[in-house]
């Protein structure tokens, strides 16, 4: 077997070993509230001005079209996480289904997602937060609020909302975790809220025209198609579900109830909060707002209310940023333990937590939010994630044909379907992505493969035999 397609056998994978572990303490429950936490937050908070711009009215179809690429994702997801219940994601399996520099590739991609969705969510926090202040007669200097892209010198509420996120994950998983499942419930109030207020204001004429820029095709950079590209950041997060299974007490059950109850709770909650949101207002009022909830219910003369949604982001938005650092250095310690990057990094500290790769994320993502904008990071993050999303479409198909008699504690329905529909989709996607997202994409994994090539085909478990190939 050449090095480029050498897998990891799953049942070598998933048995015992003595290597650093993640300690066993979540349970369902806190799963559900991970991956609500990691999907209801910048995506609907703000990209939905973001997708309105693009699609008009007619961003119901592109949170539609989103939804049910992620839902057949998700599907894929709680079935390969169940099988191969170790810290890792999308890498992991592919490591086991397609070979090793795929999985370097998918991994590579995953680092590029994570880092970026961090930074990207901690800028939307900041839009918030600096909203918030303000209308409570506190004007922070305008730069230190912004980037050098907006005029300014460094988003510094970004950075330090990152700072106080990663303290709470280094305090431990479980005690993280909890204090997830309260903010996620604080949020969840925010836009019930919100619909209620709106709805009364609701006007049917506020969505005429409906698709204003057409349906949109690949390589075209506005309509549905378009919208549903960048929205499509606001559903992803059930797979930082999957990193957690190594510390799951019963992943064989609660792994799909996480991932998938999630993706239904939310699909549900966008396309009811954004039918709200444009119903009460104009597209072309709130398109460009940084927190354009807030302002549809200011312009609406709900002053007080707006007050309460733009502290309910401010104080419940950092689940996100919480539920991806979280997937993040999982997703390092994954690949840091099969030895395609240093083995240090893989160090667990006496609370179970990778404190090493932790922090050193952390630092990445505070300098990426300081100082780029949010479309830009939101748009390469969500290629990063096509891509490991692809990639566990294939792993399904793949591994269904390869090895049908695997037990399978969790079964896919109609998973021919569920596989052409994730793969298919996610390539649609990437493909109504701006060429300077897909040429960034590209140049990213240029590196990471030359990367691959110099030191880590050389450096793996499998390449020194310190494992058996499957």
């Amino acid at each position: 077997m050449a090095f480029w397609n050498r897998r990891r056998s799953i049942d070598v994978m998933t048995a015992p070993h003595d290597g650093p572990r993640l300690k066993p303490t979540l349970s369902w429950p806190h799963l559900l509230a991970l991956g609500v936490g990691a999907i209801v937050g910048t995506g609907i908070l703000t990209l939905i001005g973001v997708g309105a711009g693009l699609a008009g009215p007619a961003v119901l179809i592109s949170f539609g079209l989103a939804g049910l690429v992620c839902v057949c994702a998700a599907l894929a997801y709680a079935e390969l996480s169940t099988i191969m219940p170790t810290a890792g994601s999308a890498y992991t399996y592919s490591y086991a289904v397609l070979g090793e520099m795929i999985a370097w590739v998918v991994g590579w991609s995953l680092i590029l997602e994570y880092s970026l969705v961090v930074s990207a969510v901690a800028v939307g926090w900041s839009g918030y937060a600096v909203g918030f202040l303000t209308g409570l007669g506190v004007d922070l200097p305008a730069v230190l609020t912004a980037g050098p892209h907006a005029g300014g010198i460094i988003n510094l509420p970004a950075v330090a909302i990152i700072g106080v996120v990663t303290g709470l994950l280094l305090l431990g998983t479980k005690e993280s975790a909890t204090l997830n499942a309260v903010l996620v419930v604080i949020k969840i109030a925010a836009l019930v809220v919100f619909v209620a207020i709106a709805l009364p204001a609701f006007k049917p004429e506020n969505f005429t025209p409906f698709m204003p820029n057409g349906f949109g095709a690949p390589f075209v950079q506005t309509g549905v198609m378009a919208a549903a590209a960048i929205i499509f950041f606001a559903f992803y997060g059930f797979d930082a579900i999957s990193t957690a299974a190594e510390e799951t007490k019963k992943p064989e059950r609660d792994l799909a109830i996480g991932i998938i109850g999630s993706m239904l709770v939310c699909t549900a909650l966008y396309l009811v909060v954004a039918a709200a949101a444009i119903g009460a207002r104009p597209v072309s009022d709130f398109a460009d707002s940084p927190e354009p909830l807030a302002l549809i219910l200011r312009q609406m003369g709900q002053g007080t209310a707006a007050q309460w949604i733009a502290a309910a982001a401010v104080i419940a938005l950092p689940t996100v940023l919480l539920a991806f650092l979280f997937g993040q250095s999982r997703i390092f310690l994954g690949m840091a333990r099969d030895g395609l990057l240093p083995r240090r990094l893989a160090k667990v500290s006496a609370r179970g937590v990778p404190a090493v790769v932790t922090v050193f994320t952390a630092v990445v993502v505070a300098i990426l939010a300081g100082l780029l904008p949010l479309d830009e990071l939101a748009s390469l993050a969500n290629a990063g994630t096509l891509a490991a999303f692809c990639a566990v479409g294939v792993c399904l198909i793949v591994l269904r044909i390869r090895e049908p008699g695997r037990r399978r504690v969790f079964k896919a329905p109609l998973w021919p379907l569920v596989g052409a529909v994730t793969v298919i989709g996610c390539v649609v996607f990437f493909l109504s992505l701006k060429p300077v997202t897909q040429i960034g994409f590209v140049v990213w994994n240029g590196v990471g493969v030359l990367i691959y090539l110099a030191w880590s085909s050389r450096n793996s478990r499998l390449a020194k035999g310190e494992e058996e190939a499957a």
